[in-house]
C-alpha cells in the first residue's frame, strides 16, 4: 500500500500558492481541482499578459506554465518572469514532445517540463518535487532526516553524513541517494529512478542510471560495508546490513 506524501506548507506555515496557466479553460479547471486537493491555494490564467500581472499580484511558489498561447507564448513569459528577478520555479506545459522543445524549455529557465497527454497525479508530483527543491515547500511535521544503518541525509540542508564523515555529493546524486533512502528495503527499476530523478525521459538510456549508482557507491559504501544493492534485472535497494 502507497504511503500518502506530506503535506507541503510553506516555511511560515501557510499554503503554497500555485498560478496554473494555459489558453485551455477545462485543462486549468481540472488542474485547479488537483492543485487545490493538495491544500494549495491557485490561481488561473489564460493568455501570457494576463499570467504576468497575476504573477506580480499573487507571487506564486510556482507556475505550471502552458508553452504555446496566443498572445505572448510561454518562453516570453517566463523570460520577463526572469528579467524581472523573479525565480518562481516553472513547469513547462506542452503538446510538443521533442527532445529540442525540451532543451530549448529548460534553457530559458524552466525547470521541468510535462508533455500533453499528462495524469494530474504526474503534475503534482513534479510540482511537489519542484518546490521543495527550491527550499518554497517543507513537510508539515516531517522529520527532515532520512536515515539507513550509519548513512544520514538532511532534506533541508542537503548534508550528508556517513558513520559521521560527511559526504559531497552532487544534486543530481544527492536526488538519486534520496529517492533510494526513501524506498529504502524496496526494488525501484531504473525507469522509476530516471522519471522520478531526472523527471523527463532519457529515450531508454538506463545507462546513465548505472553511472550514477556507481557514483554514489565510491562515496557511500567504500571502505564500508555495502548500502546499496543491485537487484538483477529489477533494480536496485537501498537496505541497511543483516
Amino acid at each position: 500500500m502507497t504511503t500518502p506524501a506530506p503535506a507541503l506548507l510553506r516555511p511560515d506555515g501557510s499554503n503554497l500558492r500555485v498560478l496554473v496557466v494555459d489558453d485551455e479553460q477545462m485543462l486549468t479547471d481540472l488542474l485547479s481541482m488537483a492543485l487545490r486537493m493538495e491544500g494549495w491555494e491557485v490561481r488561473t490564467a489564460g493568455s501570457g499578459f494576463e499570467a504576468l500581472q497575476t504573477a506580480r499580484e499573487f507571487e506564486p511558489d510556482a507556475m505550471v506554465l502552458d508553452i504555446m498561447m496566443p498572445d505572448l507564448d510561454g518562453m516570453a513569459v517566463l523570460q520577463r518572469l526572469r528579467q524581472s528577478g523573479d525565480d518562481v520555479p516553472v513547469l513547462f506545459l506542452t503538446a510538443k514532445d521533442a527532445v529540442t522543445d525540451r532543451v530549448a524549455g529548460l534553457t530559458a529557465g524552466g525547470d521541468d517540463y510535462v508533455t500533453k497527454p499528462f495524469s494530474l497525479e504526474e503534475v503534482v508530483a513534479r510540482l511537489r518535487g519542484l518546490m521543495r527543491r527550491a527550499g518554497t515547500a517543507h513537510a508539515a511535521g516531517a522529520e527532515p532526516i532520512l536515515r539507513v544503518a550509519d548513512l544520514t541525509l538532511n532534506e533541508d540542508s542537503h548534508e550528508v553524513e556517513r558513520a559521521g564523515t560527511e559526504i559531497e555529493l552532487t544534486a543530481t546524486e544527492f536526488e538519486l541517494l534520496r529517492y533510494l533512502m526513501r524506498n529504502q528495503r524496496r526494488v525501484v527499476s531504473k525507469a522509476q529512478i530516471l522519471d522520478r530523478v531526472w523527471n523527463y525521459d532519457f529515450g531508454g538510456r538506463s545507462s546513465v542510471v548505472e553511472l550514477y549508482i556507481s557514483y554514489l557507491r565510491k562515496k557511500i559504501d567504500a571502505g564500508h560495508e555495502p548500502l546499496i544493492h543491485t537487484v538483477r534485472g529489477v533494480g536496485y535497494m537501498i537496505k541497511a546490513p543483516q
